[in-house]
């Protein structure tokens, strides 16, 4: 039948056979509503109990575990929240029906900095200094706080359509989560790899804490670079009456020099200065050493007009210089130390090096002279100690983070005292809190630490490292180059920071010897401090007394007192899967961890560490990032920006399919963007979507297996679709497995938009609505319909949770029916044909020809559809010729008729440069005009009674008829 509006010839006057035709017929309706309707799933689905029934129905499969990572309770979730949890949703969804038992169990990380900084923000707000609130009256605030947005967020994440076990959420911040985490923190404790140090560690004046690495983001920052003399004291006769040239960033750690860093592999030359430029500090006749390769750029930067290079430094081995503010309590000797680190990229080639305040040069000067000599310089709130001759006082940063006068005032001192050579500005990448924004600094402090050292016993007495580092090669890491990046952190990472001076969180459950600071060791009081942390959640360690937790040992309680820190929040979240996965009697290691790629320095490491510390193996079997959601223009989302597109708008306007729709059609393994115009884009591939859906569900309309036709009976345009079927079966099974969603997309929309709807149904509208219901070839046809339906709702269920549930039940109407109990269909071996398959593939390449002929005929008008044609069809390629053996041409070209000639052609004919051997010579129908199925015939009317109609129309009217009359007799 003819779809085309503006056909030219008008059906002929007789019987109205509009009832006869079989035009589909479903209450499915075109327009979706998602944000009314998709509300109403969620309450059939929590009526129904669906995770319960899920993990009832999958008892006994193989079980597929993904661990979720645990957000911060903190806040409203955003797009980044959305993203992450969408793809876990999917992954869970898809190996569910993949035939596992795909249980999730969503969780919270509800200790640490993000919610202690949002009380403290109410405090500041007030006027009132949290220092001076009762600590235990603070954590309540802060469990409160956290437990608001746990609720908050879940209802927020169950509107994304998130399936899971919300009834059961895990909370780090429940009793047994907290006595979970002291027992793995008591592990460390145990197997001896914990110690206390002083370490310079990344520290936020602001927040006045360390942080770790996975809580510091880098942005720019000005800051003031100088050129420092530190005169020569000690050394060869060459060396005599010369400085040291160091550059550095922070002058403000110059009262806390202690040594300068060299490299052997550098070649250093004495420069003297012979004449000046404007505004030089220099002096003329001193003698300065300076790296060879940089010595222009800092002559330039000095504003130095002339020099002389007198020769090559001598070897710097032994050399000592004196501080530049000695005579004014600096009056230590300032040794050069030679340094892998030191390169000359930058500076002067000579390294400014305050072991309190920076990692290498913490380093360097332990590998020489041991944890003696390290000062410490600065307070918790970045303010020099008393003690510290000159600055006493003077701040480093404000409590805003703002700029201090430390720097100032150590620059003024060094003008001086005839020290400084230069200084400038700067702008360069910095570490800053993600929390406060703020610009940290490096100070030293005593911490507590887990060694990258330590022999692990569940290793064989491997270092913690080096297991780390195997077990990395254990893992599949999606995408591939996830493995490198965590392993190149974990190689040269620092021993582990635990302790943080903070309020909120689990304790380090330590008891330390007050004469000899000794650890206690002891089974009976560890087990003690768990059963109280159990009971009264962390809390309890504050409240009791130390000889509490001594009852039934033989330790003296006297002797020893509690540590008051809180545990790195990274070690409340990489002890989950113990108390996730180990003792709710989930499969252990995890089959998947799935976070954001900037977890590889946080989550998925901190995991790691932890569970190799502990149990001498990873938690998990795979681990599969996303890179960070960006606007359509490519820059950072963010509330701050006013630039962010919040989950719920786009839930309010368009529904979470369509949110969903995105997560899985976007290249999420790397940044990836999203605005107006790419929802739109999915609006309308969804809608296209839809579409094909409510065609199946029309033309499926009383299906029943009696109309069934067996895959032999089946014409081959039938057959080739089940063999499409066969082979997107294979590539969606594969594409999930691999996380690879991008693929699914493509595949099944490239499929339902273009072999489907423009090729498979417009082809077989005829048959379906003209041919007789008893026709094999329209029950052949609603047999394949019948499974793409099976199929695609089944393909899409994962990705499209809640239309797929609306398409289902549309067909199978049900009190309790769901879609989402479903396994994907196995494929039988017979709808595999690759020899029909390529045979249709050139039988397309013909019928693409025919339909740019017919086009070229509309657009000329001459004609208006295409059964108004019957062209005759020249083959040369005898390859083409071959696979139409058998075809009915005007059927797959949807023409009245259509003449197969061997030859060339005319030269005239249409042709495509791209399929040789075809040409097609436009013709006009011959004959009358059905007027039922509007094809243009020379034997309409050649059936007795019906002068209207084709012999084909008049068998199914009299069929239709028949059983018309047999229904209003029965």
């Amino acid at each position: 039948m003819a779809t085309d509006s503006d056909s030219k010839t008008e059906a002929p006057a007789g019987r109205d056979y509009r009832e006869t035709i079989f035009l589909p017929e479903t209450p499915f309706p075109m327009k979706a509503g998602l944000p009314e309707r998709e509300p109403q799933w969620l309450a059939r689905w929590e009526k129904m109990d669906l995770y319960k029934r899920l993990r009832a129905e999958a008892k006994g499969r193989e079980t597929f575990t993904l661990h979720d990572g645990p957000p911060y309770a903190n806040g409203d979730i955003h797009i980044g929240h959305a993203l992450n949890k969408t793809l876990k949703d999917i992954i869970v969804r898809s190996q569910q029906m993949m035939g596992k038992d795909a249980a999730y169990v969503p969780g919270w990380d509800c200790h640490g900095l993000p919610i202690e900084w949002k009380i403290e923000e109410k405090y500041r707000k007030k006027g009132q200094n949290k220092d001076e609130v009762p600590p235990l009256e603070f954590r309540r605030e802060c469990r409160e706080f956290a437990q608001h947005w746990v609720d908050v967020q879940r209802e927020q994440f169950k509107r994304l359509g998130v399936s899971g076990d919300w009834d059961n959420p895990y909370l780090t911040m429940t009793f047994d989560a907290e006595a979970a985490i002291v027992r793995e923190f008591q592990k460390f404790l145990m197997n001896g790899s914990l110690y206390r140090g002083s370490k310079p560690v990344m520290w936020s004046v602001v927040e006045k804490t360390a942080l770790a690495e996975a809580e510091v983001e880098y942005q720019d920052h000005v800051s003031r670079a100088i050129w420092v003399k530190f005169p020569v004291v000690s050394g060869a006769d060459a060396l005599k009456g010369t400085s040291i040239v160091i550059w550095t960033t922070t002058p403000w750690t110059i009262p806390a020099n202690r040594a300068i860093a060299y490299s052997p592999k550098i070649a250093y030359g004495i420069y003297e200065v012979k004449a000046l430029g404007e505004f030089s500090r220099a002096i003329v006749g001193e003698k300065i050493v300076l790296a060879d390769s940089l010595a222009e750029t800092v002559r330039k930067d000095a504003k130095i007009a002339e020099w002389k290079r007198l020769s090559d430094a001598p070897s710097l081995d032994g050399v000592v210089a004196a501080h530049p503010f000695r005579g004014q309590g600096y009056e230590f000797d300032v040794p050069l130390l030679a340094g892998d680190h030191v390169t000359e990229e930058a500076g002067t080639g000579f390294v400014h090096t305050a072991p309190g305040h920076g990692q290498d040069d913490y380093m360097i000067w332990v590998q020489n002279f041991g944890q003696k000599g390290i000062p410490e310089t600065v307070n918790e709130e970045g303010v020099y100690y008393d003690d510290v001759p000159l600055f006493a006082g003077k701040f480093v940063l404000t409590r805003q983070g703002k700029e201090g006068t430390a720097d100032a005032a150590v620059i003024d001192a060094l003008i001086e005292a005839g020290a400084l050579l230069a200084q400038a500005k700067l702008t360069h990448s910095y570490p800053h809190s993600w929390r406060s924004k703020a610009p940290l600094i490096f100070r030293n402090t005593a911490q507590w630490f887990v060694s990258m050292d330590a022999p692990i016993a569940q290793a064989g007495g491997a270092k913690l490292r080096d297991v780390a580092l195997l077990e990395i090669d254990k893992v599949r890491w999606v995408p591939a180059r996830g493995r490198n990046r965590i392993y190149s952190m974990v190689e040269t990472r620092p021993d582990w920071v635990l302790s943080r001076q903070r309020a909120w969180g689990v304790p380090l459950t330590l008891f330390v010897h007050k004469t000899d600071g000794s650890l206690l060791r002891d089974d009976k009081v560890n087990a003690r401090v768990v059963d109280a942390v159990a009971v009264e959640g962390a809390d309890a360690w504050f409240e009791k007394p130390v000889s509490y937790f001594f009852e039934g040992s033989n330790h003296n309680a006297a002797d020893y007192e509690k540590v008051t820190d809180i545990l790195d929040v990274w070690f409340d979240s990489g002890s989950t899967h113990a108390f996730v996965l180990e003792e709710r009697g989930m499969p252990w290691p995890a089959d998947l961890y799935l976070e954001g790629s900037d977890q590889h320095r946080g989550w998925f490491q901190s995991s790691l560490l932890e569970s190799c510390g502990t149990r001498g193996k990873a938690p998990y079997k795979q681990v599969l990032t996303h890179g960070m959601t960006l606007t359509d223009k490519g820059t950072k989302m963010s509330k701050s920006l006013g630039n962010a597109i919040e989950p719920a708008t786009i839930i309010k306007q368009n529904g979470a399919d369509i949110l969903r729709l995105w997560v899985a059609s976007t290249d999420y393994w790397d940044d990836h963007s999203i605005g107006q115009e790419i929802l739109k884009s999915n609006v309308e591939a969804y809608r296209k979507l839809r579409n094909t859906f409510r065609y199946l569900l029309g033309n499926l309309s009383g299906f029943d297996e009696a109309e069934r036709v067996a895959v032999a009976d089946m014409p081959e345009l039938e057959r080739v679709i089940l063999h499409r079927l066969s082979e997107l079966d294979e590539l969606v099974r594969k594409a999930y497995d691999d996380y690879d969603f991008k693929r699914i997309f493509h595949a099944l929309t490239n499929f339902m938009n273009i072999e489907l709807s423009a090729f498979y149904f417009d082809i077989r509208k005829d048959t379906l609505y003209c041919d007789a219901p008893s026709s094999a070839r329209r029950r052949a046809c609603r047999t394949v319909l019948h499974e793409l339906f099976m199929s695609l709702t089944a393909w899409f269920a994962p990705i499209l949770c809640f239309t797929a549930e609306e398409v289902w039940l549309t067909r199978f109407p049900s009190e309790d029916g769901t879609v989402h109990t479903r396994l994907f269909p196995t494929m039988p071996a017979d709808w595999r044909n690759d020899a029909l398959a390529e045979k249709w593939r050139k039988v397309r390449e013909l019928r693409r020809t025919v339909t740019g002929a017919l086009e070229v005929e509309r657009r000329e008008k001459r004609i208006g559809a295409s059964l108004e044609a019957a062209p005759d069809v020249y083959v040369s390629n005898p390859e083409l010729k071959a696979a139409m053996e058998g075809i009915d041409l005007a059927e797959i070209a949807i023409t009245s008729g259509a003449t197969l000639i061997d030859g060339e052609g005319p030269a005239d004919a249409f042709r495509l440069d791209d399929v040789p051997g075809v040409a097609v010579v436009s013709k006009p129908a011959q004959g009358k005009k059905c007027a039922r199925s509007w094809k243009i015939l020379p034997e309409v009317g050649s059936v007795p009674g019906f002068p209207d109609l084709s012999p084909r129309d008049a068998a199914a009217v009299i069929e239709f008829d028949a059983r018309k009359k047999a229904s209003s007799q029965g």
